[in-house]
C-alpha cells in the first residue's frame, strides 16, 4: 500500500489558497471552525467555489443543514455529535457522511448515525484519546465501515499505516508540512 492510494482528508479552518494549492486533486477538504461563535457562510461559499474549480471535494463539520443548503459534497460529524436529526433529511446518493470516534461506544453511535466512513483517533498523537497502533487495530475491527486514521500522522510515520487496514488518513499538520 502506497500513501498515494490512501484517501486523504484535510481539516481546514481558514481559506488559504497557498496551502490548498499545495494539495493534490484527490484530497478532500473538511471545513471546521470551532473557534468562531458564528459560521461564516461567505467563507464557505468562497472555499466551495475555489475547490470546485480545482476538482476537490468540500465537507462541512457538524452542520448538516448548511452542507445541504450550499450543496456541499458532504458533512463530518465529530465524536461529540451524538444527534440523529440528520437522518430526517433527504440527501443525494453522492452526499458523504463522515464521523469520528475515539472508542467502541462512539463507533457504535457513528454506525447508528449512518456514517459511511469512521475516523478513529488518535493514532499517533499522544493526547487523552491516544490509541497507538495495537489499540487502533483492535478497535477498528469492531466496525464494518471504512476506517480512516486520524491524529498525529506525519510524513515520518505515514508508512506505519501499512500495518493497519485503513482506507485513508486525515489531519492538519501532515498537509502543512
Amino acid at each position: 500500500m502506497h500513501d498515494k492510494l490512501l484517501e486523504k482528508y484535510y481539516f481546514i479552518n481558514s481559506f488559504d489558497t497557498n496551502i490548498i494549492n499545495k494539495q493534490d486533486k484527490t484530497t478532500t477538504f473538511i471545513y471546521r471552525d470551532y473557534k468562531s461563535a458564528k459560521l461564516d457562510t461567505n467563507k464557505i461559499l468562497k472555499i466551495k467555489t475555489f475547490l470546485k474549480k480545482r476538482g476537490n471535494k468540500l465537507l462541512l463539520a457538524n452542520n448538516f443543514k448548511i452542507a445541504l443548503k450550499f450543496k456541499l459534497d458532504g458533512v463530518y460529524l465529530p465524536s461529540f455529535n451524538n444527534k440523529f436529526d440528520h437522518l430526517n433529511y433527504l440527501t443525494s446518493s453522492n452526499f458523504i457522511i463522515l464521523g469520528s470516534a475515539h472508542n467502541l461506544k462512539e463507533i457504535k453511535i457513528k454506525e447508528h448515525q449512518k456514517v459511511q466512513i469512521i475516523f478513529i483517533s488518535s493514532l499517533f498523537k499522544k493526547n487523552n484519546n491516544f490509541l497507538g497502533i495495537n489499540k487502533f487495530k483492535i478497535i477498528s475491527k469492531y466496525s464494518k465501515k471504512k476506517v480512516v486514521a486520524l491524529g498525529g500522522i506525519s510524513k515520518k510515520n505515514i508508512r506505519k499505516l501499512r500495518l493497519l487496514k485503513v482506507s485513508g488518513f486525515a489531519g492538519i499538520s501532515f498537509f502543512e508540512e
